[in-house]
């Protein structure tokens, strides 16, 4: 992003009525009369002096032959105030967005090195205004705003607005250096079934598998760390027609819940509209569309069927997940998981099953 050079910006600027009226004292020429002598309306010229009106070229050309001032210096005496009336609008504007500003969790980005720490609040606002891509924070709001994105989430989604929408943007940011082909569901669909076989192997290796394999489908993954103010999953949306966006947080940190939020990110992407962002948190999100996400998820990983069965034997003992993780070809954990969500064990059963991540701080 090219850096904006210092340049000098004194604090005032002076209108050209002012220069005007002090030049029409001293050649003893009446508003009425200077605008015969221009052959323009005196309402024009009282406009011009009160500030209300514009110097047009045209104008500046016939105060030249009227007052001997070059017309480049009254335009240029124009473009300076209209513009420092302009800078002045614009720091009324950022200072009433400081307390906007606030809301985002600054600190973090600036730990994260994805913005540089302000020097004051506005040059915060405009910080943030520069890492959305956009110039102000109504335009913020239409682009980013939750109350214009349509995102399917959880009653009790506990994530602010503005962190969520941070979040994405960061994904959004990761996602454009990622080079995709153009998305086919057919290679996607494929993908998926090899990325399925990856569940236990060691992060290092099945990573940049998943990433080499979603590119070639046109469907990037990014995986960013969660956000002060954020209690999410996952998230699913397409960025255009041709590429898709799935985004990960590892919030809980272990293999159940990383490979279950991929899977069911995936289905939103196989079987939902493309104009929703699709948003993840508390894993009880309560639409139709969420429930089909989970069932096409949980299927994908252990059909249906054999799942039904599987539960009926009430099964709680470590050799009896591992056998059926071992027939599946999946991670156990992902067994213990789908066995604590459903209920067939309690939320601290088998745990030590689970794969468990940690993030390595730069």
């Amino acid at each position: 992003m090219a850096k904006a050079k210092n340049t000098y910006q004194p604090d005032y600027a002076v209108p050209p009525g002012w220069i005007l009226e002090e030049r029409l004292e001293s050649h003893g020429i009446s508003h009425a009369a200077f605008a015969r002598r221009c052959g323009r309306s005196p309402k024009l010229i009282s406009e011009i002096i009160a500030g209300k009106a514009p110097v047009e070229p045209e104008t500046a050309l016939q105060f030249e032959k009227v007052l001997g001032m070059d017309a480049s210096i009254w335009l240029g005496i124009e473009t300076d105030y209209r513009l420092h009336k302009a800078r002045e609008a614009e720091a009324r504007e950022a200072a009433a967005a400081v307390a906007w500003y606030k809301r985002f969790p600054v600190k973090e980005l600036v730990k994260r090195g994805c913005i540089e720490k302000s020097a004051n609040d506005v040059d915060g606002v405009n910080k943030v205004l520069a890492f959305f891509g956009v110039a102000s924070v109504s335009a913020w709001q239409g682009q980013f705003g939750v109350a214009n994105v349509a995102y399917r989430h959880s009653p009790s989604f506990e994530s602010s607005e503005e962190a969520l929408a941070t979040w994405l943007r960061l994904g959004e940011i990761a996602a454009e250096r990622q080079d995709c082909a153009a998305y086919s569901e057919t290679r996607f669909r494929s993908a998926l079934t090899e990325i399925r076989g990856l569940t236990r192997e060691p992060v290092e290796v099945f990573i940049p598998v998943m990433l080499r394999l979603c590119n070639r489908a046109g469907v990037t993954l990014v995986v960013i760390k969660s956000l002060p103010g954020t209690a999410l999953s996952g998230a699913a949306r397409w960025l255009s027609p041709r590429k898709a966006l799935i985004q990960l947080s590892l919030r809980h940190m272990s293999d159940d819940h990383l490979w279950f939020s991929f899977f069911h990110e995936a289905a939103h992407l196989l079987l939902h509209s493309k104009k929703n962002i699709f948003v993840e948190g508390n894993g009880v999100d309560a639409s139709d569309l969420e429930d089909e996400a989970n069932a096409w998820a949980s299927n994908f990983l252990v059909p249906r069927a054999r799942w039904e069965s599987f539960k009926a034997t009430t099964p709680r003992s470590k050799a009896e997940v591992l056998a059926i993780a071992q027939e599946q070809s999946i991670a156990p954990g992902i067994v213990v998981g789908m066995l604590q969500h459903d209920g067939v064990v309690p939320g601290t059963h088998l745990n030590g099953l689970k794969r468990r991540f940690q993030w390595i701080e730069d």
